[in-house]
C-alpha cells in the first residue's frame, strides 16, 4: 500500500524537550529504571504546587465550567489580565484586546497562523523556545534565528538582528524573560529592539510566561510598556508563574499600534472563534490567580526553594572541568556550555541521548533550543536538593569519562 507521509510543513519542526530521548527514558523506566528528568519545566512533578486558592476556585466553579464561553474568554478573567497589563504600565489596553487561550502555547500558534503567509520571516532568537520556529514554520513562514550573545548574559545582538531583517521579515519574537538561557533583559536592550521594530514597520511578540520567576530582587520591564506607535502581542499564562501547567490557563494581549493592525485583529478573532473557546475552568482560576497572594515570591526571594536550587545547580555544574554557565536571572532553567576542547561534542543528540543511557539523567541538547553549535545543553533545576545533587553528580561522573574516552582528561 502507498505510505501515508506527515505534511511537509513539519519537515522543518522539531520539539526536541519531548523528543527521542524522552521516549528512550520512557522505555527505561518501563523496564525498572528511575530516570532523573530534567528536560521539562513541569513544576507539579517536583513538588511545586498551584496555589490552593486556585484550586478551591476551579472547584467551586466547576458547575458552571460545562458550556462554551465567549470565545475570546470570559469577562472576570479578562478584565484581571486588563488589571494586570495597567500594572505593568501596557497603555491603551481593553477587554476586546485580550485573548484567553488553552495556555500561551495555543496563542501563539494562533498569533502566526493569523500573521504570516508563505514566505514571510520572523526573527526568532537562539537559543529559543522551540515552539516558536515551529509556530512560525507551521504557519508557512521562514524562521530566521538572531544570535543571543552568552559572553554578555545572553543578551539578543541587536547588529546581528538588524543585519537579519529583509523586505519579508514581519515580527520580531523576544523571549523575556528567557528560556532556555534565564536571561533577564535590561531595558536598554528592549528600548533597541523597539527601535528596530519601529524602523522596520515590525510587529513585537513578547514570550513573558517567567515574568515573576526573577531572583536576586530582579525587575521586569514589559516591552509593551515601552512604547506605543509599534503593535505589540503580549503572552503570558498561569503555567509557571502559579506552577499551574495542567490548567492549561494562557493569554494574549494586544495592544500599542493598533490602527494600522484591524485586519490582523479581524483575523485573530476569526481563530478565536474557530476553536470555539479555551478550556472553562482554567478561565476561572485566573482572576484567583492575578488578584491573589503572589506565593511565587516566596519561592525565589531568599531562603526560597526555587532560589536555593539555582544557586545549588549553578556550583555544582560550574565545579565540573571545561563547564561554564551564565548564572539565570530569572525562569527555572540552566544553558552550560561544555569547552569544545575538553568535550569534542559532533552531534549533542547523541550526546544527550549518551548521558541517559549511561547515567539515567535526562537532560535536552542545545541544538534542540536552535541553538548554533553542539556544545551546550538545558538543565531543569527543579528536583529537590537530594535529587539535584544526584544528578549534577551523574552529569560530573558521565562528563569525566567523556574526557577520558577522547583523551581530554
Amino acid at each position: 500500500m502507498r505510505p501515508i507521509l506527515k505534511s511537509n510543513k513539519l519537515d522543518d519542526v522539531c520539539y526536541e524537550i519531548r523528543g527521542p530521548a524522552l521516549e528512550k527514558s520512557k522505555q527505561m523506566e518501563e523496564e525498572g529504571h528511575k530516570i532523573i528528568k530534567l528536560n521539562i519545566g513541569n513544576l507539579a512533578v517536583f513538588g511545586f504546587d498551584p496555589p490552593d486558592e486556585i484550586v478551591q476556585d476551579m472547584i467551586l466553579n466547576m458547575h458552571g465550567a460545562a458550556g462554551y464561553t465567549d470565545s475570546k474568554g470570559m469577562f472576570a478573567p479578562r478584565k484581571a489580565v486588563m488589571h494586570y497589563t495597567q500594572s505593568k504600565h501596557i497603555s491603551g489596553v481593553t477587554i476586546e484586546d485580550i485573548y484567553l487561550g488553552n495556555g500561551a502555547s495555543e496563542l501563539i500558534v494562533m498569533a502566526m497562523n493569523g500573521l504570516l503567509n508563505n514566505g514571510d520571516e520572523v526573527l526568532v532568537p537562539a537559543p529559543d523556545y522551540p515552539l516558536w520556529t515551529a509556530a512560525v514554520s507551521l504557519s508557512g513562514g521562514n524562521p530566521v534565528h538572531y544570535v543571543c550573545d552568552e559572553q554578555a548574559g545572553w543578551f539578543p545582538d541587536i547588529d546581528d538582528m538588524r543585519r537579519k531583517i529583509t523586505s519579508n521579515t514581519k515580527a520580531i519574537v523576544v523571549i523575556n524573560p528567557n528560556n532556555p538561557t534565564g536571561a533577564l533583559y535590561p531595558r536598554e536592550i528592549l528600548l533597541e529592539i523597539i527601535e528596530l521594530a519601529r524602523q522596520h514597520q515590525l510587529i513585537i511578540l513578547a514570550d513573558e510566561i517567567y515574568d515573576k520567576v526573577l531572583y536576586d530582587g530582579e525587575q521586569h520591564d514589559s516591552i509593551a510598556s515601552l512604547a506605543d506607535d509599534v503593535l505589540f502581542i503580549t503572552l503570558n499564562g498561569l503555567s509557571k508563574n502559579y506552577r499551574s501547567c495542567g490548567y492549561r490557563a494562557g493569554w494574549m494581549v494586544v495592544s500599542g499600534e493598533k490602527r494600522h493592525a484591524k485586519d490582523y485583529i479581524d483575523g485573530l478573532n476569526m481563530l478565536a472563534s474557530m476553536r470555539l473557546c479555551a478550556n472553562a475552568p482554567g478561565q476561572f482560576a485566573i482572576q484567583t490567580a492575578l488578584g491573589g497572594y503572589q506565593s511565587i515570591n516566596d519561592l525565589v526571594g531568599p531562603g526560597g526553594r526555587l532560589l536555593r536550587q539555582r544557586d545549588m545547580a549553578h556550583k555544582l555544574l560550574t565545579d565540573i572541568p571545561g563547564v561554564t554557565c551564565v548564572k539565570p536571572k530569572a525562569a527555572l532553567y540552566m544553558f552550560p556550555r561544555l569547552d569544545p576542547v575538553m568535550y569534542p561534542i559532533a552531534d549533542d543528540q547523541q550526546f544527550a541521548y549518551d548521558l541517559l543511557a549511561e547515567e539515567k539523567v535526562l537532560v535536552v541538547q542545545g541544538t534542540g533550543f536552535n541553538w548554533i553549535a553542539p556544545d551546550h545543553f538545558r538543565l531543569v533545576f527543579l528536583p529537590n536538593s537530594d535529587d539535584l545533587t544526584d544528578a549534577c553528580g551523574r552529569i560530573a561522573r558521565f562528563l569525566d569519562g567523556y574526557r577520558r574516552r577522547h583523551g581530554r582528561g
